[in-house]
């Protein structure tokens, strides 16, 4: 408290007491020490908040891009029905036409035996109408023999002409049904498990603010490595190489998702994003925010990983090869061993598993990208740690040729 002069002599006398100004040069040490204290948690508060907001617009931009991927593939569907009717209405059309010209040759021999016995018919009235007897019977022999012949023909060889009561375009009016009933059974069903897979999944996920790292809500978030192959193929994502970024010597197929080296260059047009040094090519799809996984099989020596947008493409230095720079990271593969690549600095990894098929996992909150020898044990060869800064883009070394894996997310 503060007290007058006089009060130091009286009811305070043998207490402690300082003058105001000692007194405030060590509050004052105090305040500043809290002051920083508050600037330290306004500087967390205000990268969580930059973190936050940057997680939005990639949370938006995987919004938009999961609509851009849907609406492509429902397009491809409409586009397969489309064909799928087309092919019904030509089975319809054939079938009608074939039976048409049945029926005309049907038709067209009726006709014929039906003018052939009107004219024999016509010819006996003649006869019949002759006044001349003995004309009448030469005649008459003559006429009826060639009429009970002609007659028998028909009788005997003829066919009577019936519609089938079993044929019936209903079946494949039935069919078109059942294709319809399928689809859409189908696509409830698929519907069904995303959405209780969306719907029970949380978008944020919130932590103590005390250094806890217990999650209090939701409980049922399960922050643990991925382990067997399924747990993999819940991250599993499509991927495809990028043209703009492919060497003059790669040649993309299979829907850009096979690259093969040729010793013949490509006439590729000039673009600022491709390679002009190395043998390398970049996916089109960024990758931010999320947990990611992929694979890739391989002939020849290649190298797998991950760059970002700003990486080199020009000239043959370090700054344009994965893994030789700050702006990416590889795994180099070859029938030696495997050897992993970051900012120039290397590490042999003679003990790794071989395989024909390598996974890469990347766990961009995480701040972790992890390159496995694809098996049912899912064998780590290599794990990076990073602090990710911005959408990072799956890139190849290709010395031979190297094929995007066809994947069957799990999640259900």
């Amino acid at each position: 408290m503060c007290i007058c002069v006089l009060c130091t002599v009286r009811e305070h006398r043998g207490h402690n007491i300082t003058s105001a100004e000692e007194e405030r040069i060590e509050k004052q040490k105090t305040l500043v020490v809290t002051q920083t204290e508050v600037q330290h948690l306004i500087q967390e508060r205000a990268k969580e908040l930059q973190e936050l907001k940057h997680n939005m617009e990639v949370l938006k931009s995987a919004a938009q891009r999961a609509q851009t991927e849907s609406d492509k593939t429902f397009h491809e569907m409409l586009q397969a029905v489309e064909r799928w009717k087309s092919e019904i209405n030509q089975m319809i059309m054939s079938n009608m036409q074939s039976a048409m010209l049945q029926a005309d040759s049907y038709v067209e021999r009726l006709e014929q035996e039906i003018m052939e016995l009107q004219r024999r018919d016509a010819e006996l009235r003649q006869i019949l109408e002759t006044e001349d007897n003995i004309h009448f019977l030469q005649a008459l022999t003559f006429h009826l023999t060639i009429m009970r012949f002609l007659m028998s023909i028909i009788i005997s060889y003829g066919t009577n002409v019936l519609m089938n009561p079993q044929f019936s375009f209903g079946d494949i009016s039935k069919t078109a049904m059942d294709m319809k009933e399928n689809l859409d059974e189908i696509c409830k069903k698929e519907l069904s498990k995303i959405s209780k897979t969306v719907n029970e999944t949380p978008v944020y996920i919130l932590l103590p603010r005390n250094g806890d790292k217990r999650i209090k809500s939701p409980s049922r978030v399960d922050f643990q490595e991925p382990k067997t192959r399924n747990d993999f193929l819940r991250y599993s994502c499509r991927l495809t190489f990028d043209p703009n970024t492919a060497y003059k010597e790669l040649v993309l197929s299979e829907g850009n998702r096979r690259v093969t080296r040729k010793k013949t260059g490509q006439f590729y047009p000039d673009h600022p994003e491709r390679f002009d040094g190395f043998s390398q090519v970049l996916c089109k799809e960024p990758l931010s925010g999320f947990r990611f996984y992929w694979e890739a099989g391989w002939s020849g020596e290649f190298s797998v990983g991950l760059a970002y947008r700003s990486i080199s493409r020009k000239g043959k230095n370090s700054h344009s090869l994965l893994g030789y720079n700050d702006r990416s990271w590889s795994l180099l593969c070859s029938d030696n061993g495997y050897s992993a690549w970051h900012n120039k600095v290397d590490r042999d990894l003679p003990s790794a598993p071989r395989a024909s098929r390598i996974g890469v996992y990347l766990d961009y909150a995480g701040k972790s990208v992890s390159f496995y020898a694809v098996s049912e044990s899912m064998e780590l060869i290599h794990k990076f740690k990073a602090e990710f800064s911005d959408p990072l883009f799956a890139g190849f070394g290709v010395g031979s040729s190297v094929w995007l894996c066809q994947l069957k997310n799990t999640s259900n």
